[in-house]
């Protein structure tokens, strides 16, 4: 008899995980349709959280550590507020990338001058760490789709594993500036060509969508890195020599129209 009523508790389990799985499908992504839209509104967000984080630093005259913690209790605040919503709202959607981006800034320096692993060092230990969170994620939910966060646990997932996509993304593009020498301008080419390559992928082959996804994901994160370099460096480095508060104003701007013009609808 305890037998039985223990095979039916473990089916009752199994029976509660698969309806919530199915949910998750049924109901409406709270991600973004992924669209050349996505895409440009991803890298003036990240372009953005590079600026508007470095202007927020500087004005607060913060170290890596403590502008962390700042960046990180911003983001933890509005990953809460994505989560209590019932559906997809673009504009908190957006501000939580911005948020990843400002902090995966200056996490990335912390782990690079706290560890004195260098960038190459701390891309592959973001990397591992990337790696986890998607094998973690599938593990529990079943999918790394962003087709299918919608459920809270899900949606967790998603936004530890896009902060950490960030940050390797910043330990990427420092080690192409700096570690290889590149400078922004050599890292922006070889960024480029990781894009252009990942859309012949896309286009041409039947690679998995979900791996292009994140590799484009992670790319983004440096190509908005050396953009933001271009225009506030000094022109004798070849940048444009702008003040970074005017440029995070036009950069918020341009985010707001793109939101407002182009179709903004959940992932199906």
């Amino acid at each position: 008899m305890e037998g039985e009523r223990k095979g039916i508790a473990k089916v009752t389990k199994i029976n509660g995980l698969r309806g919530a799985e199915d949910l998750g499908q049924a109901v409406a992504s709270k991600v973004p349709e992924v669209t050349v839209g996505f895409w440009l509104v991803k890298i003036l967000a990240t372009t953005l959280g590079e600026t508007g984080g470095e202007v927020v630093s500087l004005f607060l005259d913060l170290g890596y550590t403590m502008g962390s913690v700042l960046f990180l209790e911003v983001f933890a605040a509005a990953v809460a507020a994505q989560v209590a919503v019932g559906s997809f709202h673009p504009l908190l959607f957006w501000f939580v990338i911005i948020a990843t981006a400002s902090a995966s800034t200056t996490l990335a320096e912390l782990v690079d001058h706290a560890l004195g692993i260098g960038w190459a060092g701390g891309a592959g230990l973001l990397l591992a760490l990337l790696v986890a969170s998607f094998t973690l994620w599938y593990r529990v939910t079943g999918s790394v789709s962003v087709r299918r966060v919608a459920l809270p646990a899900a949606e967790l997932f998603f936004w530890m594993t896009v902060l950490l996509s960030q940050m390797l993304g910043t330990a990427l593009g420092g080690w192409m500036a700096e570690g290889a020498g590149l400078g922004f301008r050599g890292g922006a080419v070889v960024v480029v060509g990781g894009l252009a390559l990942l859309l012949f992928l896309y286009a041409r082959t039947g690679a998995p969508r979900i791996v292009l996804f994140w590799c484009a994901f992670v790319l983004t994160r440096p190509f908005g890195t050396m953009l933001a370099d271009w225009l506030d460096n000094p022109v004798a480095d070849g940048g444009l020599d702008l003040d970074r508060l005017p440029v995070s104003a036009l950069l918020l701007a341009a985010i707001l129209v793109c939101i407002v013009h182009l179709p903004q609808r959940p992932a199906r």
